[in-house]
């Protein structure tokens, strides 16, 4: 059975195969990274599988050596039948069977509730050789203590047929039967009790579906289970160390149980106030950060000084190299109004084409960034991107490239931390509060997710969920920010709502952010000579020039096709035109030589200059793009992406406030419509609003004034 995938993976295992446990069933697992320590994370079998450790993996294994594996009955490891015995052991003794095929003498366990955290105290009593230590989340140790009344009420009546199944009467095993995934849906909606967690939920029940009933609902024997005297025996018997977490609202397993888990093994006990049953993936930060400090032990790497010369850490959005360009104008700004700031990028390709021939300085720890243009691709289809839930299903990336700053900033000493559209820096940041070390600038083109027609009511709640988080971040914690950049004018915040309920996205907008009009990447005056610049870049100044661009991700691919063929149809109209084909970074020029007329490029460094002396741009709707044609009062044709709201509601509606054509849609964009707009508006004069000048300076007087003042305010 297929692992149920929801977003691109952060880290491809180094290692996989199967392990042969003592039922002759096959268990699924995977190794990565070589660290000297090991960890082996334990599944929750049958409920979960591996991928539920998806927000640890990349991290730790940057550190140490990772093992995760499938139960049986879940993921890629083999079903057991109705024969197979499930005696209380059988957890711990598939782990053991993972760890001799994986040749681990030793290793650190993490297991969470029942299913991870008695088999790692089982194996740490039984083979104390075999466990270095034990990280004990949400610990269900059967027996020991009572369960949550309401749970123990309907473990009672779990076999009988019951009149209605409402709450955790839906614990039953007629329930179950008839409407497994109604149960998963339940179930999971009490073990994240946070605001905001329909991801975490979703997920765990995709994972929970990977499984079957009949799994689910096998009877284990374990004769130890209701005998707490014994098993208290063998908890008294651990001698490595222990870390028990818990949360505060854990809905599963009683508070008292980790107590007593805590006391019985000598354990470090560590309670998260607000939190449910499964922290590791609600609080992921935390839980990495405490999984490896204590693998670690206590080891950790020495911050350097602070330098003599001041310095800062931009983290700009790879999707779309229209950040970058604004990014760099605002570095080059900021370092003449902090004399000798050393700006430093963390960033990733296709960012670091650019960064490079700008001469720009990439954070060595850049090349270990998860691959977010890798997953924008595998998001994508034919001219389509459904940009909210592509970002929704990057959390496992998001996570993974927060600790990777998070590692950076804890070891080095920046005065002042700057995230363009760094949605792993925002929001991680304000769910710990307690990792901010250095003042910290926001910046962003638009405010608000906004739902698509396809997605229907359930992406209208998705969207009003996300804004409604990101405002209860920005105010509850108000210090995080020390500046909020809009990069535009008030004006240009779309006049609609954050969802039902919930504030109107211009007048929120006003009030939180600082506006220093659009930064351009130019001044309009340095690319008004358009004769004078279609010679520098070898274009004939006396043919009519099309330029076409589709962004620096590979969702473009289509676009250029359909307006490589409609330029054909517009040659015959007008056989002198050509038109001048980028590609970007990721697509290969080569699929368009043989079009007659066409030249195809690759990336163009400063694509700026030829879209300012063309006669027509043909573009996708990317608002740098759109905004520079505007800038430069060039006609233009733009085809915003399918279900990108960003481009079809935010860029779209500033396009036409400046005077911009309105959007062409995808659908309807064939060749011999895309034709005709050619012929019609290449050349035409246009009447275009003014973009003041210098927004660029003025965002980075803005920033220069939260370096000078370099305090760094508490929440």
């Amino acid at each position: 059975m297929p692992v149920t995938e929801t977003g691109t993976r952060a880290r491809q295992p180094d290692a996989h195969g199967y392990a042969l446990n003592r039922h002759g069933l096959r268990i699924y697992y995977e190794v990565f990274g070589d660290g000297p320590r090991t960890i082996v994370l334990m599944p929750c079998s049958p409920i979960s599988h591996s991928r539920m450790w998806k927000p640890q993996v990349a991290y730790l294994a940057r550190h140490f050596r990772v093992i995760a594996y499938d139960g049986p009955g879940n993921g890629l490891s083999d079903h057991p039948d109705a024969a197979t015995p499930w005696t209380g052991s059988r957890w711990a003794n598939d782990c053991l069977t993972v760890m001799d095929e994986t040749e681990t003498a030793a290793a650190f366990l993490v297991g969470e509730c029942g299913d991870g955290v008695w088999p790692a105290i089982q194996l740490a009593a039984s083979d104390p050789d075999r466990v270095r230590g034990i990280v004990a989340i949400a610990p269900g140790i059967p027996g020991l203590g009572s369960p949550i009344p309401v749970r123990l009420a309907a473990q009672e009546r779990f076999e009988e047929k019951l009149d209605s199944y409402e709450g955790w009467s839906k614990h039953n095993r007629h329930y179950i039967t008839q409407d497994f995934a109604g149960f998963m849906q339940f179930f999971f909606a009490e073990m994240f009790p946070e605001p905001h967690s329909t991801k975490e939920i979703e997920d765990s029940v995709a994972y929970a579906l990977d499984g079957r009933v009949e799994t689910f609902l096998h009877k284990e024997t374990d004769p130890v289970a209701d005998n707490e005297a014994e098993i208290a025996a063998v908890c008294a018997q651990v001698r490595c160390p222990i870390v028990v977490v818990q949360g505060g609202r854990d809905n599963c397993q009683p508070f008292a149980r980790g107590v007593l888990a805590a006391e019985l093994t000598g354990a470090r006990h560590v309670v998260l106030a607000g939190s449910g049953h499964l922290p590791s993936a609600r609080r992921p930060v935390f839980v990495n950060r405490l999984i490896r400090d204590f693998v670690a032990g206590g080891e950790r790497p020495r911050q350097r000084r602070r330098s003599r010369v001041q310095r800062a850490l931009l983290v700009s959005s790879p999707i779309g190299l229209g950040h970058a360009w604004r990014d760099v104008a605002i570095a080059r700004e900021l370092r003449r109004a902090v004399p000798g700031l050393r700006v430093e990028w963390l960033a990733q390709p296709p960012l670091t084409t650019l960064l490079e021939e700008c001469g720009e300085i990439v954070h060595p720890a850049s090349h270990e960034l998860a691959p977010e243009a890798a997953h924008v691709d595998a998001e994508s289809d034919e001219h389509e991107l459904h940009a909210f839930q592509m970002i929704r299903r990057m959390d496992e990336i998001l996570c993974a490239n927060f600790m990777v700053f998070n590692d950076v900033v804890s070891q080095e000493k920046f005065d002042v931390w700057i995230a363009d559209e760094g949605w792993e820096i925002d929001h991680f940041l304000h769910e710990e509060p307690d990792l901010k070390t250095s003042p910290y600038v926001w910046m962003a083109d638009f405010c608000g997710f906004l739902p698509m027609p396809c997605g229907g009511e359930r992406e209208e709640f998705l969207t009003a969920d996300y804004n409604a988080e990101m405002i209860q971040h920005v105010e509850g914690h108000p210090r995080v920010r020390d500046l909020s950049i809009f990069i535009g004018d008030p004006d240009d915040v779309i006049d609609a709502r954050f969802g039902p309920g919930l504030p109107s996205i211009r007048n929120w907008t006003r009030r939180h952010f600082q506006f220093p009009g659009y930064v351009l990447p130019f001044g309009t005056s340095e690319l008004a000579d358009r004769a004078g610049l279609r010679r520098e870049l070898g274009h004939d100044p006396a043919r009519p020039l099309i330029v076409a661009s589709a962004g620096g991700s590979g969702v473009g691919i289509h676009l250029l096709r359909r307006i490589a063929d409609a330029f054909q149809l517009f040659r015959r109209r007008m056989p002198a035109a050509e038109m001048l084909l980028a590609c970007g970074p990721r697509l290969d020029p080569a699929e368009f030589s043989a079009q007659p007329g066409v030249r195809a490029v690759g990336y163009v460094h400063e694509l700026a200059k030829t879209l300012a002396c063309c006669d027509l741009a043909v573009v996708q709707g990317g608002l740098s793009t759109t905004m520079e044609l505007v800038a430069n009062r060039r006609p233009f044709v733009y085809i915003p992406l399918r279900n990108h709201f960003e481009q079809n509601r935010h860029v779209a509606y500033r396009i036409q406030r400046y005077g911009g054509p309105a959007p062409t849609d995808y659908d309807e964009a064939t060749p011999d419509r895309l034709a005709a707009l050619m012929a019609d508006r290449v050349g035409a004069p246009v009447e275009y609003e003014q973009i003041q000048p210098g927004a660029a300076r003025r965002a980075a007087e803005l920033i220069a004034g939260v370096v000078r003042v370099g305090s760094v305010p508490r929440s």
